[in-house]
């Protein structure tokens, strides 16, 4: 059985939540989110809550998706997500201008990166980088393309890395 799928999403007043053919669109304050959602899931929405339920015991896993896919609509229309990420380095920083990105982070050329669509990004210093939105999808993938620029090394600890994420260090060779 899947226990996330069969969990209610509490729907605020200041959202409205439409189904339309196969489609389904979140408005709320902070905008407006539309995804495709599998036939096979059905939901029903009444009194600000939404139930899901499935058509055939081979959908759980999907099920589960679905559910967590529409929460995370849900709150990104209401409150946005954020990602939060730090430069370390000697020399390494970033510049933010409108939605584009520029990062100094030891290559030969400034690496220059335009944020997508329903997405902010700002350098609230010249070591920390902020992407906001509400689309769940597009910040983290937008936060994972920054990081990818220069992933953090174990050695020195050097690179961009979300500010709650922990790098192992390793200790290098030894000489005798």
């Amino acid at each position: 059985m899947s226990r996330i799928g069969l969990k209610t999403i509490e729907v605020p007043d200041s959202v409205t939540v439409t189904k339309d053919g196969d489609n389904i669109t979140v408005k709320g304050p902070k905008g407006e989110l539309t995804r495709y959602f599998d036939p096979k899931i059905t939901f029903k929405q009444e009194d600000g809550k939404i139930n899901f339920s499935r058509s055939s015991e081979s959908d759980k896993a999907l099920h589960g998706t679905e559910r967590a896919n529409l929460a995370s609509m849900v709150e990104g229309v209401v409150n946005g997500y954020k990602k939060t990420l730090k430069l370390i380095g000697v020399g390494y920083r970033a510049t933010a201008q409108g939605n584009k990105l520029t990062l100094n982070v030891g290559y030969s050329h400034p690496v220059e990166m335009t944020a997508p669509e329903g997405v902010s990004v700002k350098a609230t210093s010249a070591t920390d980088i902020e992407v906001e939105g509400i689309s769940k999808q597009n910040v983290g993938q937008f936060a994972a393309e920054i990081r990818d620029v220069r992933p953090p090394e174990p050695y020195k600890g050097k690179g961009i890395r979300y500010t709650d994420e922990y790098v192992r260090r390793k200790e290098g060779k030894t000489g005798k």
